[in-house]
């Protein structure tokens, strides 16, 4: 009789076993499938976003404008951030959401060869941050994934980083070598994109349970902690808000070219790519916080940096710093708000996508203010910001 319990005791350890390492090889596989949707989907969106600043003064905006454009792209793609994540907890699925967010990412990236005002420009990409529906309910997908959340939100945005390294790269051939004007590209972009849809098709979503709470309660019920670290990465995207179109024009200030412009946007993809895995693993291995703080700083450093600027030197070391800050931050931020979001992950992850992205609407439309009085005094308010938010970000408690 023992030695019956014990071979029965075997065979569940066994059991218990390949089931675990069945579910690891479908997380995994799910990672790598979501961050093949991303990578065509950013090949698309880099082929688009670097034109952007140019199209817009072209057509008659300025730095308000641009900057108006920056915040726009993530402030009203927020909302439909925590909708995309609540809907997928109430009805336990998320991957319909996921679905339908890629696909109005790129019809509407099709759409923009039609705009003929920047006031257009302004509207179609507004509307194309609503596919940004997909985010909350994809990264709760991830997170559980992988008990390495780090190491998993870091794949997908290496994935991520890569498409938009093709896609600049196939930019600058489009733009230089073929001399494409903008509206062409912009279709090319979104026929691109298109192809995130395919991946899709092969994930295989785990079963969760539903969430019957209405919203406001949902989001009632976050975690204290989850709330205050929102209030700190509301607090550091006043500074770094989508700094990157501002770089772009810095770009073109200095050297006098776009196609200049495009390379150091090239520079910046590459240390992103190439790095978020490592600082993924990293947040893994230290904890979250003491890379968040890393990353801060170092954000601090690349606005001072932008302050006393000159030559193109200069502006490679910024691309990469900012590469740098990005590969840090992006992902590691993910995995800690995965890490005490609780049973209602997709709501949580969406609740602080919308917070942190309607932020950027004020943000990037200060920062456009402080652009025309000059690129230092934008800078010298950025670093400003940046430091009390990393001072902040010291209380922020993980237990």
């Amino acid at each position: 009789m023992p030695h019956t319990s014990f071979v029965q005791f075997i065979k569940s350890f066994i059991l218990i076993y390949l089931m675990q390492r069945k579910e690891e090889r479908r997380g995994k596989k799910n990672i790598l499938l979501f961050g093949g949707s991303s990578f065509f989907n950013d090949v698309g969106s880099e082929m688009i976003t670097p034109l952007l600043p140019f199209y817009v003064t072209q057509l008659g905006g300025g730095g308000v404008a641009v900057g108006l454009l920056s915040g726009l792209r993530e402030g009203l793609s927020s909302i439909a951030k925590l909708i995309g994540g609540f809907l997928s907890d109430r009805e336990g699925k998320r991957k319909p959401v996921i679905f339908l967010g890629y696909l109005i990412s790129s019809l509407l990236k099709l759409l923009l060869f039609f705009t003929n005002s920047w006031q257009q420009v302004l509207a179609v990409i507004s509307f194309e941050r609503i596919g940004k529906t997909r985010d909350a309910p994809r990264d709760a997908v991830i997170a559980i994934s992988t008990k390495k959340k780090g190491n998993g939100f870091g794949i997908h945005q290496m994935m991520d980083s890569m498409g938009a390294i093709v896609g600049i790269s196939i930019l600058i051939l489009l733009f230089w070598k073929l001399n494409l004007d903008y509206k062409t590209i912009f279709i090319i972009a979104g026929l691109i994109a298109s192809l995130s849809l395919i991946p899709l098709f092969f994930v295989k979503e785990p079963k969760y349970e539903k969430n019957k709470e209405n919203i406001f309660k949902s989001i009632k019920g976050i975690d204290r902690r989850l709330k205050y670290f929102i209030f700190v990465s509301c607090i550091f995207t006043l500074g770094n808000f989508g700094l990157y179109m501002f770089l772009v024009l810095l770009a073109k200030e200095i050297t006098g070219s776009v196609f200049a412009s495009l390379f150091f946007v090239l520079i910046f993809n590459l240390f992103f790519s190439l790095f978020s895995v490592y600082f993924g693993n990293m947040s893994d291995r230290i904890g979250r916080k003491k890379v968040l703080i890393l990353g801060y700083t170092l954000f601090i450093l690349v606005c001072v940096q932008a302050i006393f600027i000159r030559g193109e030197v200069f502006l490679a070391l910024i691309f990469a710093s900012y590469g740098l800050v990005n590969a840090i931050t992006s992902a590691d931020q993910r995995a800690f708000v995965a890490d005490l979001s609780g049973k209602n992950k997709g709501t949580a992850i969406g609740f602080y996508n919308m917070v942190v992205g309607l932020v950027n609407i004020p943000a990037g439309i200060i920062a456009g203010i402080f652009w025309n009085m000059g690129s230092g005094v934008m800078f010298v308010y950025l670093s400003v910001v940046a430091l009390v938010s990393l001072i902040l970000l010291l209380f922020v408690r993980m237990k």
